[in-house]
């Protein structure tokens, strides 16, 4: 019953004030505010955010304090986005959530693999974890050197030694995809989990090395979203809605999914289309 009302409440639009904002790159911002519901959100979940007048879209949550205060890293691609994050301190926004259930925190080494905007949730996870486990390897990856998120907070957390950078364009770390070291990292230690957000093609990737070395995996799916409470299907990959029954997965879960995950997604029309 309590779980039922904490749903429904969860589920209530509320509206908040943005309390602070960090620019992370040309093209990514973290916006902090307050909310007593997201506040309490577990890594791996997500929540729905409205800038009036404009669109309601789903964002991870990237931190959440016990003071109240909740923060979210978001990439302009669209027109939601870019009009967030042209908002400022002050500027009213309003919140559902937090939705969907997070990343479990499973004790041994640990391997966390992100890219993009998706190294967030990875980074709530790090943090949470910090007092449980010892130091996780963390791989994040970005197309050019300007576009790596957090790597100087990872690396209090996880210990330099232990981040391994990628970009595409070989302007920083390694040249190629976070996905390329992985081989080499995998062969030369041993882990009880790995932990991965980013693009779907390649937790694809992440999700077979880790099947193929016998590594337990959660992966934190993006799909479309406009409800956030499984009624739209708007986020199906396979019998799962990612709103719902995610948005983190485990590699059992995505085994039973092979036909979509990795493979196709829906539309705004809901048509399915190749990734």
């Amino acid at each position: 019953m309590r779980l039922s009302v904490y749903r429904i409440a969860a589920n209530q639009l509320r509206t908040t004030r943005i309390k602070s904002v960090k620019t992370e790159s040309p093209t990514v911002k973290t916006f902090t505010f307050k909310d007593r519901l997201c506040a309490k959100a577990e890594p791996g979940q997500f929540l729905m955010f409205w800038i009036p007048g404009i669109d309601e879209i789903p964002l991870s949550i990237m931190n959440a304090e016990k003071d109240g205060s909740v923060s979210v890293t978001v990439r302009e691609v669209g027109e939601a986005t870019r009009a967030l994050n042209r908002m400022g301190t002050g500027e009213v926004i309003g919140l559902r959530g937090p939705f969907g259930n997070g990343f479990s925190l499973k004790k041994g080494k640990a391997l966390m693999v992100g890219g993009g905007t998706g190294i967030g949730p990875l980074l709530f996870l790090a943090r949470r974890l910090e007092q449980k486990i010892e130091r996780p390897v963390f791989v994040v990856g970005a197309k050019t050197k300007e576009d790596l998120l957090f790597i100087s907070e990872l690396e209090k957390l996880c210990g330099p030694k232990n981040v391994v950078a990628t970009t595409e364009d070989g302007s920083c770390g390694i040249a190629g995809l976070c996905t390329d070291p992985l081989e080499q990292i995998l062969a030369s230690q041993r882990f009880k989990m790995i932990y991965t957000c980013g693009p779907e093609k390649m937790i694809l990737r992440v999700f077979e090395l880790a099947k193929k070395h016998g590594i337990g995996l959660e992966a934190s799916l993006e799909r479309l979203m406009r409800c956030a409470i499984g009624l739209c299907g708007s986020c199906v990959v396979g019998k799962y809605r990612v709103c719902r029954d995610g948005p983190v997965f485990t590699a059992e879960q995505l085994e039973e999914v092979r036909d979509d995950f990795g493979v196709a997604k829906r539309d705004f029309d809901g048509r399915r289309i190749r990734l």
